[in-house]
């Protein structure tokens, strides 16, 4: 076969700039994801959703006058996908597709790559045929099928399990006495360190955000956190239980001999081609320490707005909020409902050469480029109320504080909001009408408050039915009783609006459309199509596959301020918002549940029906 043509060497974002599919501003944008998380410019261009991954291949094969290949719509041989030495794959990002005689067709996602298809042709002995590929489902094919399986888990699992411990025995029974070099020396010995690769590695596989460690009297369990969902992976065997904690303890920096008190740390890995903190939590128990890490995967973060599912009208209002030069944007919700990436993508929106932005965090879980973070210590005095003192004297556009958990700190931030700074913090409460209500309860004037907000929103994490498995099926009386609505029950009895059923209109699945399209504040809920998932490979019969968020917004009007300064309740600020048009989370969930993104049990589990 003829070589690809070669091409000086140019950088493909410029190149991208030069042929008018992307600005120098979107290009800086990736170069900025890029250099967080390691990845390449054309991965970045298409995870921050500023070129379609189908464009950017055609772009390419014809630049270096290769074939392209749309690796979504094929399916992997993994016989031949080993021909080449699955490191090799990864390190490279390139996969064997076809065998046809001697000759092996091979996805590359870097054209200009010609010595690796050298490299290729000599390790396999084939000739190389080589194709364009997507960066970004090509790297996900390789994560699912190389970094990490199932069954070399349960190899080392049975590998550990067939391990004479008597020297782990000994460790157990010695640890109080020895000391925290000798116990390094012996853990870094031990089969855990192994056990442990594997597990952190194989967490990150599955896209899990919290890897729980579980000591019981006569057990220890392994439990993995995807999708909101806790589910158990392994019991490895109890004998290991001292050597694990202590090796999670050295990995994050953390005192080993001190057993009685929580502690907390961080460690950072390097797996594939990606830098993984792990954020590290022990806690003493009755039968000895929980450790829990919580997975930081930069890579996974999604700071573009557009792709959390939020309703049309909601998403112009918080972007009309955040672009404001001054005033306050409060988001609420629980623990682990997404708070934080909410308020980082509305940071990367506004993060532009002209403005200083500051971030008071605790703890402070992703690095963003171009943005002052600060991590607040509240053993040395820097809580958050220090930290906004501090910033108002850094000269400031916008300041983001962690958690508004007092009145010395709500004080401050809204002082600032009112004197010319964004200003944007969390809350823990329920909705966000109720958010009103507890800054009032802190003690801060309805006039400030009034004055100084420009949008409230609560969310919470549902999750999302899998694609490939979905199906449509009627609901019986009992699921929709539910959910406190009868099959008769209008979308107008629900509380909706012409206005908040106007702003939701697009962003129905294919599978929704046809139904959705006819949807009006008079059509019964026994009129709209219901989803499952029937559960597959896919999503390991759960029926589930991903998160979705579910949005209450509730943009400052002239007459909600008025409800305000009237000191009114949650209740009547809820029913004046939802008069100009807001969705509460329960209806937000009713949109999603008849657009076939989520399902009733999903809602009703994570929302409120009043």
């Amino acid at each position: 076969m003829a070589a690809p043509a070669a091409v000086k060497n140019e950088r493909i974002g410029d190149l991208l700039v030069s042929e008018g599919l992307i600005t120098q501003e979107q290009l800086t944008r990736a170069i900025q994801e890029q250099q967080q998380n390691g990845t390449r410019i054309g991965y970045n261009l298409i995870k921050l959703g500023i070129i379609k991954e189908t464009d950017l291949t055609r772009f390419l094969a014809r630049r270096y006058r290769m074939p392209a290949v749309d690796l979504k719509n094929f399916e992997v041989d993994l016989k031949v996908a080993k021909l080449v030495p699955p490191e090799l794959s990864i390190k490279h990002q390139l996969l064997a597709l076809k065998r046809e005689g001697r000759t092996l067709t091979v996805a590359v996602t870097d054209p200009s790559q010609l010595g690796v298809l050298d490299d290729l042709k000599f390790i396999t002995g084939y000739e190389i045929f080589p194709v364009v590929g997507g960066e970004f489902t090509l790297r996900g094919i390789l994560e699912k099928n190389f970094e990490s399986t199932d069954a070399q888990m349960e190899s080392l699992l049975h590998d550990i399990g067939d391990l004479d411990l008597d020297d782990i025995e000994v460790l157990e029974e010695q640890e109080e006495d020895m000391s925290a070099s000798a116990l390094a020396v012996a853990i870094d010995q031990a089969p855990v360190v192994k056990l442990i690769n594997a597990i952190l590695t194989d967490a990150v596989r599955r896209g899990a955000s919290d890897i729980h460690f579980e000591c019981f009297e006569h057990e220890l369990r392994v439990r993995y956190r995807v999708d909101g969902a806790l589910f158990e992976v392994m019991k490895p065997p109890p004998k290991l239980k001292a050597a694990l904690i202590s090796r999670f303890k050295i990995m994050a920096s953390l005192n080993i001999a001190e057993r009685r008190v929580p502690q907390d740390g961080r460690i950072k890995l390097k797996i594939g081609n990606r830098v993984i903190d792990f954020r590290v939590s022990t806690l003493p128990t009755l039968f000895g320490e929980k450790v829990v890490l919580r997975i930081l995967d930069k890579g996974n973060l999604t700071l573009d707005l557009e792709k959390f599912g939020i309703e049309p009208r909601s998403e112009e209002q918080l972007m009309d909020a955040i672009s404001n030069p001054y005033g306050m944007v409060l988001v609420t919700g629980p623990t682990g409902s997404g708070k934080t990436t909410t308020l980082y993508s509305a940071l990367s929106k506004i993060n532009n050469i002209d403005v200083n932005i500051m971030t008071a965090e605790d703890p402070v879980e992703y690095n963003l480029f171009g943005i002052n973070q600060v991590q607040v210590r509240s053993e040395i005095g820097l809580d958050f109320a220090a930290a906004l003192r501090a910033f108002l004297r850094q000269d400031p556009n916008i300041i983001m504080v962690g958690e508004v958990r007092d009145l010395e700190t709500g004080g401050i931030a809204i002082k600032a909001a009112l004197t010319g700074h964004l200003v944007l913090s969390t809350l823990h409460t329920n909705s966000a009408p109720e958010t009103i209500t507890r800054l009032l309860d802190m003690g801060l004037e309805p006039f400030n408050v009034a004055s100084a907000l420009n949008l409230v929103l609560a969310q919470r994490l549902v999750r999302k039915i899998c694609s490939r498995c979905k199906e449509k099926y009627e609901p019986d009386d009992i699921e929709l009783g539910t959910a406190k609505v009868e099959r008769k029950t209008t979308l107008r009895e629900l509380r909706f609006t012409q206005d908040s059923l106007n702003g939701a209109r697009p962003n129905a699945t294919p599978e929704a459309a046809p139904y959705w399209a006819k949807i009006n504040l008079d059509s019964r809920i026994g009129d709209v199509p219901f989803f499952r998932g029937k559960g597959c490979d896919e999503c390991q019969g759960s029926g589930f596959k991903g998160r979705q968020g579910l949005y209450e917004v509730m943009y400052m009007t002239p007459a909600l301020r008025r409800h305000i300064l009237l000191n009114e309740g949650a209740a009547e600020l809820q029913n004046a918002a939802i008069n100009d048009g807001m969705l509460t989370l329960r209806m937000d969930g009713w949109l999603k549940v008849m657009k076939g993104i989520t399902s009733i049990d999903q809602v009703i589990r994570e929302t409120s029906a009043t």
